[in-house]
């Protein structure tokens, strides 16, 4: 037929249609009619959505001078390309912005709030039981039919007295309890962690219910089961010349990227599998050395690799430098679900204007369609 009459379409058939669409060509097509709505904002769809979707990258650039020139960029896998974001006059007053699994957050001394990814309505907890700067922040789901929202974990980060910070601050975990609008007390990070114990200096990953911390530059490593509530002793999880690593969760492994410096060859890029019960490792993947040196334009040797950040999730690990200069180029690794095979490939550049910016929060997050439902 020269037109296409989709009343000739069940739902069933429109839903699976729909579903193949970016994610922010289905938030467009809910607009187009009511039938189309209402599809889009079912369970059933959001769930079909769910086990399409690859989880996308943000990058949220912080100026400390001119807070207008704050910037938030997102990079959408399924259409290979950068989104740039709105920046809302709330986020310019907040001093951190980050996110896990769905939600974005905001700490301030005075409160702590958070949203969906796409979404603009920002809801406000009951204030954290210790103010901190640059915690870890980790979202999972709970077995409580009652609860539409996750639990919030929080760990670590810089706590303050009145505007100083605390020295004898015992590495703060809190849990928040939406139900009850609640935060739980839990035991704190081991001590270990103290020297650096914000973001700048550990990562985190949720799996298999429990939420592990690891150092990126000291290589301890810990975990706290999320049930029984306890932490695990401290161990060091350090493959042979590694400079720097971050610990990754993804769909099925628990996963060690970061530089490695061998002493026949130049510095490498290289991905390990952990077995989370001895925490054995094994190497999987090394990028390749050509896309390596994409990310990098310096001569010097002490400290061109300093700037490399990494983050991942589902089965993308996405690599890029946080260096102004270059733009922050970024590149990704499609991890098999089934093979455990490597795809290296670079991401297109930011789109222009982008602006110089003092730090650089990153993340990867599954995006949900709660947007649609709010808009």
């Amino acid at each position: 037929m020269e037109e296409t009459n989709w009343d000739y379409f069940d739902s069933d058939l429109t839903e699976l249609i729909l579903s193949h669409l970016s994610i922010p060509s289905i938030i467009r097509s809910s607009l187009v009619c009511k039938s189309w709505q209402s599809i889009i904002t079912s369970s059933s769809f959001r769930t079909r959505v769910l086990t399409r979707k690859r989880p996308w990258f943000f990058l949220y650039g912080q100026n400390n001078v001119f807070l207008k020139n704050n910037q938030v960029f997102a990079f959408d896998p399924e259409s290979y390309e950068w989104i740039k974001l709105p920046v809302s006059a709330s986020l310019l007053s907040k001093d951190l912005f980050t996110g896990s699994n769905g939600f974005c957050f905001t700490i301030t001394p005075e409160n702590f709030s958070f949203k969906p990814v796409l979404s603009d309505s920002w809801s406000q907890t009951s204030p954290l039981r210790f103010s901190r700067c640059n915690p870890l922040l980790g979202v999972y789901d709970v077995p409580d039919k009652r609860s539409k929202l996750p639990r919030f974990i929080v760990a670590g980060g810089a706590s303050f007295i009145g505007n100083l910070v605390d020295l004898g601050d015992r590495l703060a975990v809190e849990i928040y309890n939406p139900n009850q609008d609640f935060w739980e007390l839990c035991p704190p990070l081991p001590a270990n962690f103290r020297p650096g114990n914000s973001s700048q200096w550990l990562c985190s990953a949720l799996f298999k219910r429990k939420f592990y911390v690891f150092g990126i530059y000291s290589f301890f490593v810990s975990s706290f089961d999320l049930e029984k509530r306890y932490w695990t002793s401290v161990q060091t999880l350090r493959p042979p010349g590694t400079l720097f690593s971050y610990l990754i969760s993804l769909h099925d492994r628990l996963i060690l990227a970061g530089l490695c410096n061998n002493i026949e060859t130049s510095p490498s890029f290289v991905i390990w599998k952990i077995d989370e019960k001895t925490l054995e490792f094994i190497e999987m993947e090394i990028m390749p050395q050509e896309l390596l040196s994409c990310l990098f334009d310096s001569s010097d040797e002490d400290d061109r690799f300093a700037s490399l950040k990494c983050v991942g999730f589902g089965n993308l690990i996405y690599v890029f430098n946080e260096e102004h200069h270059k733009h922050y180029p970024a590149c990704v690794c499609e991890m098999s679900n089934y093979s455990g095979k490597c795809k290296w490939r670079r991401l297109p550049s930011l789109p222009l204007p982008v602006n110089k910016f003092h730090k650089i929060v990153s993340f990867c997050s599954n995006v949900y369609l709660d947007v649609v439902r709010n808009n």
